[in-house]
């Protein structure tokens, strides 16, 4: 690109740009924010995380997982079913999720764990990431955390 064209491109590109920030309302053009929607403070102590989290329009939740007996499906069921509660109580659902990852005890619950995830989201579900990791806390043979917006 020559110099004539690349100033030319410049000048279109800021205008456009400033005429898109005059559309957007003043409101939505703040510099977003962290919001702690869901804490784990106890006693007036500082938490060591935050559950739910929240920045701009995009819903950050920790991971979750399940305490209880039974076997990868349950433990997933549980899981998500955790996740959709709390993403519902701050206006946001499944469908709405982003990115998700996802962290089994042991690889082989990997086809259990997908029997259960499938159509959680919705028809377009989220970019997933899925490891096996050596010990998910809380004996829980499966962990999710997850992105979502509003």
């Amino acid at each position: 690109m020559n110099k004539t064209n690349r100033r030319r491109f410049l000048r279109v590109g800021v205008a456009a740009g400033a005429a898109t920030a005059a559309a957007v309302p003043a409101a939505a053009q703040e510099k977003p924010g962290k919001r702690i929607l869901a804490s784990n403070a106890t006693g007036g102590r500082t938490p060591l995380f935050n559950s739910v989290v929240a920045y701009g329009n995009l819903i950050f939740i920790a991971g979750v997982g399940y305490h209880q007996a039974g076997d990868i499906k349950v433990h997933t069921k549980g899981v998500l079913d955790q996740i959709q509660q709390e993403l519902e109580k701050v206006g946001s659902s499944m469908e709405k999720v982003l990115k998700c990852n996802v962290y089994l005890a042991d690889l082989k619950d990997y086809a259990g764990m997908n029997e259960v995830f499938l159509g959680r989201f919705g028809p377009e579900p989220p970019v997933r990431t899925t490891i096996a990791a050596a010990g998910v806390p809380g004996n829980s043979l499966v962990e999710i955390d997850v992105i979502a917006c509003l």
